[in-house]
């Protein structure tokens, strides 16, 4: 099974190569006209990332991450949430990279198999940097208007929060 797994990829090039060749596709041209489409996409949504990126670096560094965490301890007591995880639950919708470092964070100051540390793994698995996605996604195809996609996937992100405690504390609670 190793040796299969390992050969897909090479198999799939060479299988794309041989239909191209069998339907009679120019492979080099067809490769350098979607490598210039990607830049033009890279160049339309370089502006939204900027920004994105720049704001992100702006919320950690006023401490409003803290802040924000400190605000919610209440509730996560309350709902039995681990609040070493509060900061990764604000900032994952804004940035995977970040999430990470905040994971990381968890994972040493807390140990590898505790609570605060298996609620934040199950919560980077399963949420998404919401408005990185769509910072991405809407402006490669230049929406303007997100309508409900923002207040829908916020949703989904705060639905992720409460599993991942619920989750975690049922299994290895």
């Amino acid at each position: 099974m190793t040796q299969f797994t390992s050969c897909i990829v090479p198999l799939m090039v060479t299988a794309l190569f041989v239909y191209a060749a069998f339907k009679k596709v120019d492979v080099f041209g067809a490769f350098c006209e979607g490598a210039a489409e990607g830049l033009k996409t890279c160049a339309d949504i370089l502006p939204a990332l900027v920004l994105l990126l720049v704001c992100i670096g702006m919320f950690r560094a006023s401490g409003a991450v803290e802040a924000l965490t400190r605000l919610l301890e209440p509730l996560c007591s309350a709902v039995g949430f681990p609040s070493e995880a509060m900061p990764l639950v604000i900032l994952r919708p804004f940035s995977g990279s970040g999430a990470m470092a905040v994971y990381n964070d968890i994972a040493l100051s807390t140990g590898a198999n505790s609570f605060a540390e298996r609620v934040a793994a199950t919560l980077i698995g399963s949420s998404e940097t919401t408005f990185y996605t769509i910072a991405v996604y809407f402006s490669s195809v230049k929406v303007k208007k997100t309508r409900y996609a923002v207040p829908a996937a916020l949703s989904a992100d705060l639905t992720a929060w409460l599993v991942c405690g619920v989750t975690v504390y049922t299994f290895f609670g």
